[in-house]
């Protein structure tokens, strides 16, 4: 560019100078939009001095360095990333000393920093509020000398009025921001309670933070103490998951330092800092937040920015303020799904053991001669402490069992395993069913379960003789039905498991043609309905008298039917079980 000479302009006149500073009173003070006030500001100095180039460059305290905020026939690639440090070429003068700095030849500066060719003249004022310079104006020129004293001093007029109109935007721009930010932290709190699956729950946690910080690329990775290492395993690269996992060993790169800190981490420009791992090449500025539940660093927010310095201490704030809710999130969502997969095991380990409970009954209508015996059993868990048996006594001679345990699940159903066990055991000895009640309970009682004990009626069929021996542990009497009548087997006795000398009677009948014998555990008796009323024994003697005449198999299916629509299709409250024995 041929440099020629240009005529300084006329000074201004003292109205002329009281007019232009009331005008730009006005016109500052009618805007609180940051971009706006740039505009206006960048108008305002056209009109008073011709410049060819204009910055507005706002100085970052934390950084102690310059950036330009608002530019005037700049190149936008030669100031996008440009800092400046205080103390640094021209406008770093002006922010040093606080005092406006005027060169005529820049090429006679050696702190002339060069981001146009063929400049040649430079007037850098600083801008400063309540005792703080908060950014410097800067004008320069293709022309040596171009800048005067009067630009000089009336820039210095106008700086006070530009630094307050600035403070002024960037503190509503803040509050905004804040208003905003805040609106979105409560947004997110009630989002993330809303999710209890674990991945679903870090890509939500990644697209919500993108609302509050721009970033380019986010990860939260898991701490693994057993391998001293931090994994990710939420990735997201311009708001698209990406499949790279990758993984950083405690105390490696700004995750590892941020988590051994036990603090936020910025790395202003990672090509300038050791302690980046490059996982992308494209990535300039890195924050890493650590996730902190119960003193424990469980996992490290990681953000990266193509910009070089992008990550401020408003978003260390943000973040640092959502970090805690995020970690209890987390935590749930990881304390969820182990739930989730314990209940599953449990679940499957339960469905197993009911099919084991199942295969030990016997089947439920056995062959005894001069009898016609059915049997069914409706647990109210997967597993039931209620329970039947049926044994071979001997020529002749059979025992039927039905039994109770307290409790019920899988607990009831061990103990009534036991018991089972027991009795099978005793068998052989062929003992009278008071005696047997008595040998069971003393056997019990040597491995005493605290809070368990097991109700049993115990019956002894001899075919020859048609004679129904039976002695009763604390289960529900048993109903004979003969013609048209029903009544109550009287035979008592005290739970089994219980006390030492426990004493039971024994009684004994001969079945007639056609006669019902019901047992039953008192599940079945204490079915209730919507009103809380129990199924009770009047309608369960109606239902046998009404089908005495049917095949036990029908009468089981009949009572089950009438229990389950006087529960309207509630659970039941308790193990259910029938045995129905029909002489011949």
């Amino acid at each position: 560019m041929s440099e020629t000479i240009r005529t300084p302009p006329k000074p201004l006149e003292l109205t002329e100078l009281l007019r232009l500073l009331l005008e730009v009173s006005e016109r500052l003070n009618t805007t609180l939009d940051l971009d706006e006030l740039m505009q206006r500001i960048a108008g305002m100095v056209k009109s008073v001095i011709d410049y060819e180039i204009f910055a507005i460059l706002l100085v970052n305290e934390r950084a102690q360095e310059l950036a330009v905020r608002f530019s005037v026939g700049h190149p936008h690639d030669a100031v996008k990333n440009l800092r400046i440090k205080v103390a640094e070429g021209i406008v770093g003068r002006a922010v040093q000393t606080r005092r406006s700095v005027l060169v005529n030849d820049v090429t006679e500066d050696s702190a002339y920093i060069q981001t146009i060719p063929d400049v040649r003249s430079e007037l850098a004022v600083p801008l400063i509020f309540k005792n703080r310079v908060i950014g410097v104006i800067d004008l320069e020129a293709p022309w040596r000398g171009f800048f005067t004293e009067q630009h000089q001093n009336l820039l210095e007029l106008l700086g006070g009025r530009v630094a307050t109109a600035i403070e002024n935007a960037r503190l509503y721009r803040r509050s905004v921001r804040q208003a905003r930010a805040l609106q979105l932290l409560n947004e997110i709190s009630r989002e993330l309670g809303s999710v209890l699956v674990l991945n679903e729950l870090l890509r939500k946690i990644a697209t919500l933070t993108k609302r509050l910080i721009n970033y380019d690329r986010f990860a939260i990775l898991m701490a693994d103490d057993a391998s001293q290492t931090f994994n990710a395993v939420i990735s997201m690269k311009q708001d698209q998951s990406t499949p790279d996992k990758f993984t950083v060993r405690y105390g490696q790169g700004a995750v590892g330092a941020a988590a051994a800190a036990r603090r936020p981490l910025i790395i202003p420009d990672v090509t300038r800092d050791p302690r980046p791992v490059f996982v992308d090449p494209e990535m300039r500025s890195e924050l890493a937040v650590p996730l902190i539940y119960r003193d424990r660093v469980i996992a490290v927010a990681d953000m990266v920015s193509a910009q070089v310095n992008y990550f401020t201490e408003e978003h260390v704030r943000l973040f640092s303020t959502l970090a805690p809710q995020l970690a209890v999130a987390i935590e749930n969502a990881r304390l969820y799904e182990r739930v989730v997969r314990s209940e599953a095991r449990m679940e499957r380990d339960l469905e197993r053991a009911r099919e084991i409970q199942t295969h030990l009954m016997p089947a439920p209508n056995p062959s005894i001669a001069g009898l016609e015996v059915g049997a069914r059993f409706r647990p109210a868990r997967e597993l039931g402490g209620d329970l039947y048996d049926f044994m071979a006594y001997g020529k002749d001679r059979h025992v039927l069992a039905i039994g109770d345990v307290s409790g019920k699940g899988a607990p009831a159903a061990l103990y009534g395993a036991l018991a089972m066990g027991t009795l099978r055991s005793l068998a052989p000895q062929r003992l009278s069913p008071a005696e047997m009640l008595k040998k069971l309970n003393l056997l019990l009682l040597e491995r005493k379960i605290e809070a368990h004990f097991i109700t049993l009626t115990y019956c002894v069929w001899e075919s020859k003789t048609r004679t129904m021996r039976l002695a009763n542990a604390g289960m529900p009497l048993p109903i004979l039905v003969r013609g048209r009548h029903v009544h109550a087997i009287r035979a008592e006795g005290v739970p089994l498991g219980l006390l030492d000398h426990a004493e039971h009677e024994e009684t004994s009948l001969v079945l007639q043609k056609g006669d019902l014998l019901a047992m039953f555990s008192d599940g079945l008796l204490e079915a209730n309905d919507a009103r809380r009323q129990e199924f009770g024994n009047h309608r369960l003697e109606n239902i046998l008298r009404e089908r005495a005449h049917s095949n036990v198999n029908e009468i089981i299916d009949r009572v089950f039917r009438e229990v389950g629509k006087f529960e309207q299709g509630r659970a039941p409250l308790d193990d259910q079980t029938l045995l129905v024995i029909k002489a011949r």
